[in-house]
């Protein structure tokens, strides 16, 4: 029962990892290293809840821990983060395609969002949820949610507009 229960969260987590992150890197505002600490927050709770979740929405239920872990770490005044004098050896530039380049200036102006804003925009647009889910992994009303994600998308259409696109 116990290698059972192991295999079958070792499969779902190797499964979903990829888009998990990306999620994740979306509700940071495209901080990789919060990202994989959020993912592996949530990963941690599915895997104690994983007997009660892993035959109906164990997905559903990682999407809720992130979106409600990155909620309450933006809230966080101090991440640990120390100034240093000199900064490291910038990555050599690779060839970007546009797609990459589009993908990357948006991740920068979803950051500029306010944390619940960004998870409602992130939610419904980009996971696609109605309405309705959206309200039940940001634990509000419905209004509140449509309310969130309106807004999120009308200061995410000012900043794009503002924005020079990445060259």
């Amino acid at each position: 029962m116990g290698q059972l229960r192991t295999d079958e969260f070792d499969r779902f987590v190797a499964a979903r990892w990829s888009a998990l992150l990306h999620l994740a890197r979306l509700f940071t505002g495209g901080d990789r290293h919060r990202a994989e600490d959020l993912l592996q927050e949530a990963l941690v709770k599915l895997w104690f809840a994983w007997p009660k979740v892993a035959k109906q929405a164990p997905e559903a239920y990682v999407r809720k821990v992130l979106a409600r872990a990155a909620a309450r770490s933006a809230r966080r005044r101090w991440w640990g983060e120390h100034p240093v004098d000199q900064l490291p050896d910038p990555p050599e530039v690779a060839d970007e395609t546009a797609a990459v380049d589009e993908q990357n200036r948006l991740e920068a102006v979803l950051a500029l969002l306010p944390a619940r804003q960004r998870a409602a925009v992130v939610l419904r647009y980009y996971q696609d949820l109605p309405e309705r889910d959206v309200a039940e992994v940001l634990g509000c009303p419905v209004g509140t949610a449509r309310s969130l994600t309106a807004r999120g998308v009308a200061r995410l259409r000012q900043l794009l507009a503002e924005a020079e696109p990445v060259e």
